[in-house]
């Protein structure tokens, strides 16, 4: 059975989430591999987690010049592994860093390259969302092997028990990969809500919240359900919640098992970034919110009205 990688997206000692759908999805094109690229002794607390999701193989390219700069020097990596093995197809996860290695790697290969699947057949035919999630769309890599990015929360991962053989790669950086450096890393302090692009529920606030102190309303809903906060643009333009939840066409793009909407009029540009969520909530207090077009359910009414009486609801349950 021909191999199918799959790029290890990690943060520190944790395998992220993404990283084991793209696992369960792999086998059904063949022996799921997964590559781990990074800085000396990163594979060692990621294998364990790799192998009980089916990888039959862990390929270790680790250096220091693979941590010390940007992601040009993965991608040569990636490269010269593909072009070796020949697997059969390659995964990477829709991230910043994935999609700039699939990109580079796209190129050096003379691929065709999918981006943000969210389901891949064995014959390589993969499922997207486009046109801001109006759309779903199959499509093939018509000259070389299926390379794509795939979207968290595509599907459910499914344990595979494995034991993995580890095998180490030559790490060889060229110094036109060398061309910018890293001069600093800051670890970005974390709460205990789950990451937003990976929650299996988000809680997004808009402009109806109508201030920063009324997204603790936000915060309480999403903490109760064990989600993550989300907020609209237009929420986080008025400074009611940072930039970096933004949920949207430029911000993050989820696509959780439930996603819930307050307040927010579901204009097209945040449709594009949460479209896709399995089951879609909404609360709006204006009937003909463009929002309730695309809610499984909704919910006309004052969100400080409904929302507490939600909150209240779910703490009787416990």
């Amino acid at each position: 059975m021909a191999e199918v990688f799959v790029v290890v997206d990690a943060s520190g000692d944790t395998v992220r989430k993404v990283t084991l759908e793209m696992l369960t999805m792999a086998r059904a094109l063949g022996e799921p591999s997964a590559i781990v690229l990074g800085a000396p002794g990163t594979a060692g607390p990621l294998v364990e987690a790799l192998g009980q999701y089916g990888a039959q193989k862990v390929y270790v390219a680790e250096h220091a010049d693979l941590a010390d700069y940007l992601v040009a020097g993965k991608a040569e990596v990636l490269a010269g592994l593909v072009s070796e093995k020949s697997p059969a197809a390659v995964l990477l996860s829709s991230g910043q860093e994935g999609k700039e290695i699939a990109g580079r790697l796209a190129v050096k290969l003379g691929n065709g390259l999918l981006t943000d699947v969210t389901g891949l057949d064995a014959d390589g035919t993969a499922t997207q969302n486009v046109f801001a999630g109006s759309w779903i769309v199959k499509s093939q890599v018509t000259k070389g092997i299926p390379l794509v990015t795939v979207r968290p929360n595509s599907l459910t991962p499914e344990a595979a028990a494995a034991t993995p053989e580890q095998v180490a790669v030559e790490v060889a950086v060229s110094d036109k990969a060398k061309k910018v450096a890293v001069v600093e890393r800051v670890a970005e302090k974390k709460g205990s809500r789950p990451e937003l692009t990976e929650a299996s529920i988000v809680v997004s606030g808009g402009r109806g919240v109508g201030s920063a102190d009324n997204f603790a309303l936000v915060e309480e809903l999403a903490d109760l359900l064990g989600g993550a906060v989300g907020a609209s643009r237009a929420a986080t333009d008025a400074g009611f919640y940072p930039h970096k939840f933004q949920v949207g066409q430029t911000g993050s793009t989820v696509s959780p098992q439930l996603y819930i909407a307050l307040g927010i009029s579901g204009a097209i540009q945040h449709r594009a970034g949460m479209q896709t969520a399995k089951t879609i909530v909404a609360v709006n207090k204006d009937e003909e919110a463009p929002i309730f077009e695309l809610a499984d359910f909704g919910v006309v009414g004052d969100l400080f009205k409904v929302v507490p009486q939600a909150a209240e609801g779910i703490k009787q349950r416990r």
